[in-house]
């Protein structure tokens, strides 16, 4: 099979393909075993790290895992739980557990100790892979009756015979990853064949994506770092994933690597502006690929001021500056953004705009009783589609609750304007209602204030109520180049700013004296900076 066009329309056209087979139906539709596959920033059993492997080299590094995992008991569904700081250890974990029909589960290793260990008692996993560090740590607890593992090990596995793949159905599942923890305990999210490869399908039918040549990923070990992983071995693109999602990493790659495209997370983002990047560190991006939270206007302003990328134009294509944003807004139970905006210098769609629906989601925005509310009315973001979770690993009471009439309930504040688009202004755990009747959308005031204060580089609002009373608290990380000018006044710049009824809420505002606590996918938790 040769070209990138025609690969790319077979897959898409493969009923058999899913998340769980990629590299088993890429060698059968005839992509060579020695053509370039995915790079790591970690060694790889003999192959040192930012050394790109083949596609057969990676099928080997899979079937030896496979091997290893097979000789001590693990077969068809049975849960493999993967924590380590080393992302190819997630990567082949996920093709090796599922070439035997088992289900691999991610754990961040950003967890904390105890929610780790709480999120493990939930999974009850039938083995637990993890790295020297977290063996170490997790040893000290009971954790039942899932042996523990040193996930360097796999790698000794040297299989003489090949495993018959296991043959995956639509509904099998294929990975557990949890949610952020940003509102509390992680969730355990199940992902199936069919749901976490429905997106990638819906792309392989449209024309290669500007900036796809040569990705990095600066994703966290998620099931939207699975995604980016996947596209990438079907778009037949040049794909680093670094282990950590630090600005300073992403900085340092991007510089190295000389992407086309960057994916991430808003918080990485913001870290790498807090850096001060010079126009030519970031001169090879074409593309920013944000997903999980919807970015803050202010950063995505900043961001393609970098770069250059393609314009059509009367006269043919050109090359211009500044690049390309595009905000897809997503969660783990999505599988996949539902929405997409791109940004570029000259447009305009802010406000935490969301865009427009894919074509395989149905998205509607419900009201307290759960009845569609008109445009324009501010509602719960509700969403139907192929690539949604199958349900909550070991939590069937969740599952059940967060589904109506068909539709997932996402948790988030939205509503759609006339002309189709939807806005994000908040989540439902987050927004608060003042005395007088006013809600409280934390998110849009984060935007707001983002706006109109060029000096901040970041800032967090926290709504709670205290005694049947409204309280605002803003805290404001100032722009590292920015001098704190002792006659600015943020407090009423800001106050005067914000709604009359907002801004009687406000309990106080303040510099960050301290590191903001955010969860194991760079989220702020603001439950708790409530408590």
């Amino acid at each position: 099979m040769s070209g990138t066009r025609s690969i790319r329309g077979v897959l898409a056209a493969d009923t058999h393909l899913g998340a769980g087979n990629v590299i088993e139906r890429l060698l059968d539709h005839g992509v060579g075993r020695d053509e370039p596959a995915l790079t790591f920033d970690t060694r790889i059993d003999s192959h040192p790290a930012w050394q790109t492997l083949s596609l057969g080299e990676l099928d080997r590094c899979v079937a030896r895992r496979a091997a290893w995992l097979r000789a001590r008991g693990i077969g068809r569904r049975d849960v493999v739980a993967v924590c380590s700081a080393h992302a190819p250890d997630y990567v082949l974990t996920f093709f090796a557990a599922n070439r035997l029909g088992a289900i691999p589960a991610f754990v961040n290793n950003r967890l904390d100790e105890a929610t780790s260990v709480a999120y493990l008692r939930h999974l009850k996993p039938t083995a637990i892979l993890a790295d020297r560090a977290h063996r170490t740590v997790w040893s000290q607890h009971s954790l039942g009756a899932s042996p523990l593992y040193a996930v360097e090990d796999l790698a000794d596995e040297h299989p003489e015979t090949e495993i018959p793949p296991h043959r995956p159905r639509a509904d099998d599942p294929v990975v557990l990853t949890h949610s952020s923890g940003t509102t509390g305990m992680p969730k355990a999210v199940i992902s199936t064949h069919a749901s976490l490869f429905a997106g990638l399908r819906h792309w392989l039918r449209r024309p290669r994506a500007q900036g796809s040549e040569r990705m990095l990923s600066v994703l966290p070990m998620h099931n939207s770092m699975l995604a980016a992983v996947l596209s990438a071995l079907c778009n037949r693109s040049r794909y680093l994933q670094l282990s950590s999602q630090s600005g300073e990493g992403a900085l340092e790659a991007i510089e190295r690597w000389r992407p086309s495209g960057v994916y991430g997370f808003p918080g990485t983002w913001v870290e790498i502006l807090a850096l001060q990047p010079s126009p030519d560190q970031l001169r090879s991006v074409h593309a920013w690929w944000n997903t999980g939270d919807s970015a803050h206007e202010a950063h995505i302003r900043r961001l393609i001021s970098f770069g250059q990328h393609q314009e059509a134009t009367a006269h043919g294509r050109r090359t211009v500056d500044g690049s390309i944003f595009i905000d897809g807004f997503g969660s783990s139970e999505m599988g996949h953004s539902q929405f997409s905006v791109i940004h570029r210098p000259g447009t305009d769609h802010y406000k935490r705009c969301i865009g427009l629906p894919h074509s395989f989601a149905d998205v509607r925005v419900l009201g307290a009783d759960g009845s569609p509310v008109p445009d324009g009315c501010v509602g719960q973001l509700a969403v139907r589609s192929p690539t949604l979770f199958a349900g909550y690993w070991n939590d069937s009471a969740r599952s059940y609750l967060s589904r109506h009439d068909g539709f997932y309930l996402t948790g988030d504040l939205g509503y759609r304007d006339g002309g189709g688009y939807y806005y994000h202004v908040d989540r439902t755990a987050d927004a608060v209602q003042a005395a007088t009747g006013t809600p409280i959308y934390t998110t849009l005031i984060e935007e707001q204030i983002l706006a109109q204060c060029p000096d901040l580089l970041d800032c967090t609002v926290v709504a709670s109520d205290f005694e049947g009373e409204p309280q605002t608290e803003i805290l404001l990380t100032l722009r590292p180049e920015a001098q704190c000018d002792p006659e600015l006044d943020y407090e009423t710049h800001i106050l005067g700013m914000l709604d009359a009824a907002v801004a009687r809420t406000v309990k106080t505002i303040r510099i960050a004296g301290r590191r903001i606590p955010v969860g194991a996918t760079g989220k702020v938790r603001k439950f708790q900076l409530r408590a």
